[in-house]
């Protein structure tokens, strides 16, 4: 995509990605290339770590008019690291954290850690994938936790709506929401990518909810000229 293809609303999308990225101290954006069309981002080139793509990731999502964001963004480590490296941290890590059960195992090929073994709550989950992200070294992670089934309880659909409403990050007036078993689907508008990761975020830690779906579409209002930061 060239600038002479993009239309003056995606050079304004685009740049105001480009200096958030670069105002942020946890994205070395000067590797890092940016195209914008119709308020879908796509991020280009390298950086040395796995946390800083997917930090540089949720930056772009939180610029206002971003709708979608592609992340190609390659890492490329400045020194390298033996899988064996990155194994020995990961155990180090997870045994640090005694909310992580102790079944949860990692294992490294090629730099990128892969998560099995069973944990009775969503938050363990993306806990462990978090820590992974931060060890150096790592390319990737594959979260492949299990949640343990529990029983969903019988108000559940009335505590994540109040649940919703009470986050100070979200207005929950168009969100729907939809339990069938352990999985809740939530559907919807909302105006930045921020409100959409809350309202994820807030169900995620229901009574008994394994799995949520998350169909919400971001749809900046017509007004949003701006394009900074949510």
């Amino acid at each position: 995509m060239t600038t002479a293809t993009m239309t003056e609303k995606d050079v304004r999308v685009r740049d105001a990605v480009q200096r958030q990225l670069e105002w942020d101290p946890e994205v070395d954006a000067s590797a890092i290339g940016i195209a914008a069309k119709d308020g879908s981002v796509t991020l280009t080139g390298f950086i040395d770590s796995y946390a800083g793509k997917l930090a540089a990731e949720r930056v772009a999502k939180r610029v206002r008019g971003v709708r979608a964001v592609a992340n190609d963004v390659e890492v490329r480590l400045k020194l390298g690291r033996t899988d064996a490296d990155i194994a020995g941290d990961a155990a180090r890590a997870l045994d640090l954290y005694v909310t992580i059960p102790s079944g949860v195992k990692a294992a490294v090929h090629n730099g990128h850690v892969t998560l099995t073994g069973v944990v009775p709550w969503p938050y363990q989950k993306k806990h462990a994938e978090k820590i992974m992200r931060h060890i150096r070294g790592v390319r990737g992670v594959f979260n492949h936790l299990v949640l343990a089934p529990r029983a969903v309880e019988r108000d559940v659909h009335h505590r994540i709506n109040a649940a919703l409403h009470r986050n100070a990050h979200l207005d929950a007036r168009q969100i729907e929401v939809t339990v069938d078993g352990n999985t809740v689907t939530l559907t919807g508008t909302v105006r930045t990518w921020l409100e959409r990761d809350s309202a994820e975020r807030a169900v995620a830690d229901g009574p008994g909810i394994t799995t949520v779906i998350n169909r919400i579409v971001v749809e900046p209002a017509e007004s949003d000229d701006t394009f900074e930061i949510c």
